[in-house]
């Protein structure tokens, strides 16, 4: 499978947008659409959570099946949009079974939303619509970056935030991620221009050579409530509780990629999903338990690797709407 730099290089995984930009809107939905059987989990660190079905997915609990997890913009109002994706794995008899028919399920759709409202016109927000539509269109291969779905209305500091994603392999497993850009904290060093987690990039992959110079931010507009809010997906066979590791990683490479992160007007939340289509190693062989420990740990290096990376995708991929400067207006490209 030839690689996409995103969260759909993890086989089965697919992602749509749905976003209304103009005429008073500015915000959108995006959907990561997931195989049958997958597992998940979820972190929370931010003071402002917007979220659903979060407790369902605590490692006690009892549902371990996840069929989609729906980002949108739109506050607590854009929890609607997990509505429409409800509606449509429903239509479609995916979800956990709770009768004897094959359309008696319930679709297990978590979801969380960022803080965007400043950019539309006052009750212009994503509705059950929006899920749906957002799932019409999902697919594999490349994902579309920026100002699309979930980072239609975004912001990060006193820039344009946006989606972004990112992939790499480690032992064999691919772990990829997608973030929705939506800071209180800056995601660039604005004494250079570079992103906090330049670092993290492979050199080239992004087509960027890092400007070294000052650029004068705009002052961030304020209404200082925000959210980053995101999912990493793994092709492993994972629990719960090892997901929720995952996802407790990613949040790592989020505090890489913006300063300050997690803080009281953040609801950041990350969402760790396992496809299980690859076994990781077994406990039963001897230092089996130490074994699988080490492996869970690599991938979750990686999780905080590519997360950060999606942050920086997102960042960059940003065009100016909504009266907010991107961090190409600051720093061209033709001028680095």
């Amino acid at each position: 499978m030839t690689s996409s730099n995103a969260i759909t290089d993890v086989d089965g995984v697919l992602v749509g947008h749905h976003q209304r930009i103009g005429s008073g809107w500015a915000t959108g939905t995006t959907v990561v659409l997931l195989p049958p059987g997958s597992t998940g989990a979820v972190d929370g660190r931010g003071g402002a959570p917007g979220t659903r079905e979060t407790d369902l997915l605590a490692p006690e609990n009892m549902v371990a099946q996840v069929d989609a997890v729906c980002l949108s913009g739109g506050s607590a109002y854009g929890l609607a949009a997990a509505d429409g994706v409800m509606s449509w794995l429903s239509s479609r008899s995916r979800g956990f079974r709770v009768g004897l028919a094959e359309h008696e399920v319930v679709p297990i759709v978590p979801a969380a939303v960022l803080y965007d409202l400043p950019r539309s016109t006052w009750g212009n927000r994503p509705s059950a619509s929006f899920g749906v539509a957002a799932c019409d269109v999902a697919a594999d291969g490349p994902v579309a970056q920026g100002c699309v779905g979930a980072g239609t209305g975004a912001k990060v500091g006193s820039l344009k935030g946006g989606v972004g994603t990112a992939s790499a392999v480690v032992d064999g497993f691919t772990v990829g991620a997608l973030a929705a850009v939506n800071a209180a904290g800056e995601a660039v060093d604005p004494s250079t221009g570079r992103p906090w987690a330049a670092d993290h990039e492979v050199a080239g992959e992004f087509g960027v050579t890092w400007p070294d110079r000052p650029g004068v931010l705009p002052a961030a507009p304020p209404d200082d409530l925000n959210t980053t809010i995101g999912v990493v997906a793994v092709d492993a066979d994972l629990s719960k509780a090892e997901c929720r590791r995952l996802a407790v990683a990613a949040q790592d490479g989020l505090a890489r990629a913006v300063r300050p992160a997690h803080s009281m007007f953040d609801g950041d939340t990350v969402f760790a999903v396992a496809t299980r289509a690859r076994p990781l190693a077994s406990t039963d062989a001897p230092f089996g338990p130490m074994a699988r420990a080490a492996a869970l740990d690599r991938l979750c290096a990686t999780a905080a690797l590519v997360f950060a990376r999606a942050v920086v995708h997102g960042v960059l991929s940003a065009t100016p709407l909504a009266g907010l400067a991107a961090y190409r207006d600051i720093w061209p490209p033709d001028a680095r």
